[in-house]
């Protein structure tokens, strides 16, 4: 409790916190390369300093001027909190309204070592995906939380707490904004520089909305897409026996060892970095790990012909792992994969979201730094023999995806064999998931629904479990076919969440539900906190990556064949209903998972408390939350979702939507033009 106090206490200045710099125990972010010219490196300087008195600016000015020549960006590492970083219960924090102190356990769960993937560099996950910019910010951001009533919100610009501003007790208490650059100038070169100059920043999704989960919140959703891909690709709901080989075991991408094993498959994961490898291997997510390709190569055929569940991570560039897949195949002609896909950072290509199969992680790492245009030029041609070894193993029936992470439109800037010559500007010669595995759920309204018990009880999170599993199974009972399929494979993940032990920092669960899903849960639970079956508040939120909250043509909007998958009026609009329709705070962020300057995206935390008010908040803001994406896909042409949003009309006689009238006859289309 009174490291909680000192952390609220805002910025220490009198006297100084001591300067014990990078902690050599943690692991730390990529050496940056904004290339400031001298004027911009004394304009960064400048900016940092502002947020200290004059008088401290002679001993701080030297420090910073250090971290940003050395790092490429200005942490203010001696303002970095020596306690432990972590989710307390609620009530431990010292504030004056429990919405505050919701905002405030989200955001230590986002920096938790961990969960964290850089947490000195106060990066969440994704490489480059920031809660603040820097550790000044997250001291005043603390204590601005502390001291809030609810009659104030607090603003927050990139990062930037701008300050505590008046207004209602049913206004959100905090709104976040993420890197809201003119669009002209939303390049990555200018990210750069803006985010080395202290004035924007890149939030991915969840990392700067302060509602990350740990990689359990990508778990649920990599084992739905790695079912629905056996369903769609290899006709079939038993995986047992069938390989799916990927790459990454980051903070996001190490779900896909634990999905894998949960899917029943062979799961293969290349990672060049040994440190999030043993990560994974040391909380049992993985399940055996080498650096011997050969090895490598008959464990899978081990597993393969018993038919065992197996995540295996390989040390190494998954380049390597993709052509010795084929030299395999070429030698004996046994296909060993089955399904295809990658998960490395690559909206970060040029920043350590990608490392070249030429060499080693320390030697990319120095030629990062050094020579960036020589590291430009390798991750290019890495990306080209990837491309054509995934092609030559495609061609003889293995299946591949993008896994929304801009792997294809990295690989096609690059020169490497992705295009599809009958396709628009989102088409390539290999799927998004979105497109051919989960759009069609988006399109129902199903979504990453997640939810965060504050008292931080195991108690608490198995109880809204079993309330989570009761709605499931009595709403499933009255829906189509379709939808039934997606109820029954939560209600079996829910089942099992607790046995495969899924929690890393916050007592959070999620799953993938609709709007009537959603609701009911939230009602549920609102309803078990008033009882005191659940001891404690709870925060309802979900992924950004949901049926509303992204505009990304090159994932989540990419099966919108409209010509308005590059537009972005839904995640704003989403963001504005979502704030005076309850949530507690708001989010809305540019870049995020494809990449900066790619994607519009927003989330929402709201904390349910046992009121009616909290209740009726949820009500409304969840209603809208789904049925805005719905509407929009079904104006698009979607058909799924013209039936999802007309049932909803039917149930929810206020909501009114343009239905759309297709076009019955293209000829006439023909004839009209050409008239």
């Amino acid at each position: 409790m009174s490291d909680l106090k000192e952390i609220c206490a805002g910025l220490p200045l009198e006297p100084l916190p001591p300067n014990h710099r990078r902690n050599p125990e943690v692991p730390h972010a990529p050496v940056r390369t904004p290339n400031l010219s001298p004027e911009q490196e004394r304009l960064a300087l400048r900016n940092a300093l502002r947020y200290f008195p004059p008088n401290l600016h002679g001993t701080l000015a030297p420090e910073f001027a250090q971290e940003l020549r050395q790092y490429g960006h200005i942490y203010m590492y001696r303002f970095c909190p020596p306690y432990r970083m972590r989710a307390y219960p609620i009530h431990e924090y010292p504030c004056r309204t429990q919405q505050a102190a919701s905002i405030m356990l989200m955001i230590m769960n986002n920096l938790d070592p961990a969960v964290a993937q850089f947490p000195q560099e106060l990066v969440t996950y994704g490489g480059n995906g920031q809660v603040f910019s820097n550790w000044a910010q997250f001291r005043l951001v603390m204590h601005y939380l502390s001291v809030m009533t609810e009659e104030q919100t607090l603003v927050m610009y990139s990062g930037h707490p701008l300050g505590l501003f008046p207004s209602l007790p049913s206004s959100p208490r905090c709104v976040i904004t993420n890197g809201m650059v003119i669009p002209n100038y939303s390049s990555r070169d200018e990210y750069e520089k803006m985010f080395a100059l202290g004035v924007t920043m890149y939030g991915q999704m969840t990392a700067g909305s302060y509602c990350y989960i740990g990689p359990q919140g990508i778990v649920h959703g990599t084992m739905l897409t790695v079912l629905n891909a056996g369903r769609r690709y290899l006709g079939t709901d038993d995986l047992r026996g069938r390989v799916l080989v990927t790459s990454g075991l980051g903070g996001m991408s190490g779900a896909q060892a634990k999905a894998a094993v949960i899917a029943g498959c062979v799961g293969v994961i290349a990672e060049v970095d040994e440190a999030p490898l043993r990560k994974r291997h040391e909380q049992g997510w993985l399940m055996e790990v080498t650096s011997d390709l050969e090895h490598c190569i008959k464990r899978i055929r081990e597993a393969k012909a018993s038919k065992m569940a197996l995540s295996l991570g390989y040390h190494g560039n998954i380049v390597d792992l993709w052509e010795r897949l084929w030299q395999e195949y070429e030698r004996t002609g046994e296909l060993l994969v089955d399904l295809g896909s990658d998960q490395t950072s690559l909206h970060n290509p040029f920043s350590g979201g990608y490392f070249p199969a030429s060499l080693n992680l320390r030697q990319a790492q120095q030629l990062m730094s050094n020579e960036p245009s020589r590291f430009r030029a390798a991750v290019q041609e890495s990306l080209r023999r990837q491309v054509s070894a995934v092609n030559r193993l495609a061609e003889v029936g293995m299946f591949f995806w993008d896994y929304g992470n801009a792997f294809l439109l990295e690989a096609q800037r690059a020169g490497a064999d992705v295009g599809c010559s009958a396709g628009g500007a989102t088409e390539f010669r290999y799927p998004s998931y979105v497109q051919h595995i989960m759009g069609d759920i988006f399109s129902l309204g199903f979504g990453p629904f997640r939810w965060v018990c504050t008292s931080c009880d195991p108690a608490d999170l198995q109880e809204t479990d079993d309330i989570a599993s009761a709605v499931l199974e009595a709403i499933s009972a009255t829906v189509t076919e379709r939808v039934r399929q997606q109820y029954n494979d939560n209600i079996r993940w829910i089942r099992e969440a607790g046995r495969h032990k899924m929690v890393v920092g916050s007592q959070a669960r999620i799953l993938y539900s609709d709007q009537k899903g959603r609701v009911a849960i939230a009602m549920a639970i609102n309803k078990a906190i008033a009882s005191g079956r659940v001891s404690a508040p709870v925060v309802i939120s979900r992924d950004h990556h949901d049926v509303s909250g992204t505009d990304s043509p090159f994932r989540e909007t990419s099966n919108v064949y409209d010509g308005s998958a590059f537009c972005a009026d839904m995640a704003v609009q989403n963001f504005v209903g979502d704030a005076f329709r309850g949530a507690t705070w708001v989010s809305l962020h540019n870049g995020g998972g494809v990449g900066w300057g790619e994607v519009m995206n927003g989330g929402f935390g709201l904390l349910l408390d046992g009121s009616e008010e909290a209740g009726r908040r949820a009500r409304l803001m969840l209603n809208w939350d789904v049925s805005n994406g719905v509407a929009r896909r079904c104006w698009s042409g979607n058909s799924n979702a013209y039936d999802t949003i007309q049932r909803t009309m039917e149930d929810q006689v206020q909501l009114q939507v343009t239905m759309p009238f297709p076009v019955q006859d293209d000829t006439l289309l023909d004839r009209a033009l050409q008239g």
